[in-house]
């Protein structure tokens, strides 16, 4: 299985901090260690059998590429300093790089989450992972997804979100990008399960200054293709203050 990490994004809503820092970078504890977002959802995916990765990144996030590629001048001077803990974490992370194909590509200008997906379409095959490096799904199974899904949750307020309208049986009826007046309170989490279709509708959409996910779709369920929201409930919207804060929270004891 191949999977699209999606961590192209300008950040604004985590400035200041964010515009020296990626937010896939910020720290989260996790598992008695402190680590970058993103190598987070790397692991988590990593353990559920994934060993293809495309990265998307902009041309001022190298910081990301940087921290993928394993130092093992570092690790020798940590075990030579005899930090054990420290060099064992780092070797078993690297071991796990190693053991993967990682591509980098470079979303040039801040279009929008679409436009990072389309850019893809040269390195992917019939099916793929999408997932937004922000945010961690806790009781995440992957085996779940099948072509053509997408997991939701619930929420008090839908608004600054993808809203999903789903039947009893999941299949989605519609999605709908940041609604003013929500018609449910069902989410989208940015954890995706395509076929190649979804790069038609992508190119077929119309846009002025971002190119929006939820817009393919909509577009691939008009023509017929039916997509299924498979339901989480263990989710951390981490690319926002309160969403990290609330993180740090829970997780700090």
């Amino acid at each position: 299985m191949q999977a699209v990490i999606t961590a192209a994004g300008l950040g604004t809503r985590m400035l200041p901090i964010s515009k020296e820092i990626p937010k896939e970078m910020l720290p989260i504890p996790n598992n008695g260690e402190l680590k970058p977002i993103i190598q987070v959802i790397f692991e988590q995916l990593y353990d559920q059998g994934v060993r293809e990765f495309i990265i998307v990144v902009s041309k001022s996030k190298r910081v990301i590429e940087d921290y993928f590629t394993p130092d093992y001048y570092f690790l020798e001077y940590l075990e030579s300093e005899g930090k054990t803990k420290q060099a064992n974490s780092l070797k078993n992370f690297y071991k796990k790089i190693e053991e993967s194909n990682i591509v980098f590509l470079t979303q040039y200008e801040p279009k929008g989450f679409g436009d990072a997906v389309l850019r893809t379409e040269p390195y992917v095959r019939d099916e793929f992972l999408v997932v937004a490096a922000d945010t961690i799904v806790y009781d995440l199974n992957i085996k779940l997804m099948v072509t053509n899904s997408f997991l939701v949750t619930e929420v008090e307020d839908p608004r600054p979100y993808g809203v999903v309208i789903a039947d009893k049986d999941g299949k989605v009826i519609d999605v709908e990008e940041k609604p003013k007046v929500p018609k449910s309170n069902l989410i989208i989490v940015p954890y995706y399960y395509f076929d190649r279709r979804i790069f038609q509708a992508l190119k077929e959409v119309r846009f002025q200054k971002e190119l929006q996910l939820t817009d393919g779709i909509k577009n691939l369920i008009r023509k017929g293709v039916n997509f299924k929201a498979i339901k989480v409930n263990n989710v951390y919207d981490l690319g926002n203050f309160e969403g990290y804060f609330n993180y740090l929270k829970g997780n700090i004891k």
